[in-house]
């Protein structure tokens, strides 16, 4: 969802060549001066010719086309579905997570499915809420109900208190086969991981007898 190019900057404090990035909320460059600007000071934000220009004055030059297509970016920041990958259309399955703004936002946008995600297949995105160990050691049962290139954002409490550390779950996830490969703040309170089976890898085989039944707590 970022941005990044060269350009030359013109700041309060001098002028140089250098790095321009977007890494939303902050638009940052790099040179022989720098400078960081959110909130307050990306209002009025503006393209002029190949110019991205701040309210007060500070201007980066671009590329030719690029500065109109950087300014849209930034007055049209991510929102958390952006982040986290939600596209219409897609399985989406929400295993357990409480947060009642992410499931009015996931309405808004697809038909998620909400429940155990063992009970479930051909899955795009799967949200697994986990606070504890016991939970994590459903992801092995739970690659069965993903799609070839579906997804597992595990969700759980960060801070010091939290009762598991992205440490925990990556290891858990690690231990069946499970790759991560991106990390976004979920919430104030919550972030969340994402987990893809590993290249090469396929769905775990499931052999059902008579008398057994899978576990889906």
């Amino acid at each position: 969802m970022g941005r990044e190019a060269r350009a030359w900057g013109q700041l309060s404090d001098g002028e140089s060549d250098g790095k321009l990035l977007w890494e939303p909320p902050k638009l940052i460059f790099r040179g022989a001066v720098r400078g960081i600007y959110q909130g307050h000071a990306l209002r009025g934000i503006r393209a002029e010719g190949d110019d991205i220009v701040l309210s007060d004055g500070t201007r980066f030059s671009l590329d030719p086309g690029q500065a109109e297509k950087w300014v849209h970016a930034i007055l049209n920041p991510p929102t958390r579905l952006d982040k986290l990958g939600v596209k219409p259309g897609m399985t989406v399955v929400v295993d357990g997570v409480d947060d009642e703004a992410f499931l009015e936002e996931l309405a808004g946008r697809v038909e998620a499915e909400i429940g155990p995600g063992e009970d479930f297949e051909d899955v795009d995105l799967l949200f697994l809420a986990a606070d504890d160990l016991g939970q994590l050691d459903r992801l092995e049962d739970l690659q069965g109900a993903l799609a070839e290139k579906g997804a597992i954002w595990v969700v759980s409490q960060k801070g010091k208190a939290a009762p598991l550390k992205d440490v925990d779950v990556m290891a858990s996830a690690r231990g069946v086969g499970l790759v991560d490969t991106k990390v976004c703040a979920f919430s104030k309170t919550h972030t969340a991981l994402r987990f893809v089976r590993r290249k090469g890898a396929s769905a775990p085989v499931v052999v059902e007898d008579e008398g057994f039944d899978d576990e889906s707590s």
